[in-house]
């Protein structure tokens, strides 16, 4: 038997949040990354990769593994973050390979955002 595609990939990313209409709605402004309802616990998202929820079924819990984005344009993605209502947590540095910035969501999560060099 051989191993599929997604076999040892990230396949799906869940996050419980304390407002499932605030948690969707940042991500799709800050990111425009696509929703869909399945009733008033959870959301799917889509961001044209990768795909994962929004539960309220559970305690958030801030913390836990690095979600790491990329983008094009680090500046305009930063500026987006903040207008839909993200706080930076750790300013724009430089790394081997790029650059890249850390943000929290309004639930407390910590994401960073990166882009090459």
């Amino acid at each position: 038997m051989s191993a599929s595609q997604n076999d040892r990939r990230i396949d799906y990313i869940e996050f419980n949040v304390a407002d499932l209409a605030r948690a969707r709605d940042f991500y799709a402004a800050a990111f425009g990354w696509t929703m869909t309802d399945y009733g008033p616990e959870y959301c799917a998202f889509a961001d044209g990769r990768l795909e994962g929820g929004f539960t309220t079924q559970g305690a958030s819990r801030p913390g836990g593994p690095l979600v790491i984005l990329y983008a094009d344009d680090l500046a305009a993605t930063q500026a987006r973050i903040e207008a839909a209502g993200g706080r930076i947590v750790k300013p724009a540095y430089d790394f081997p390979g790029g650059r890249r910035f850390h943000f929290a969501d309004p639930d407390g999560y910590e994401l960073a955002v990166w882009t090459k060099a």
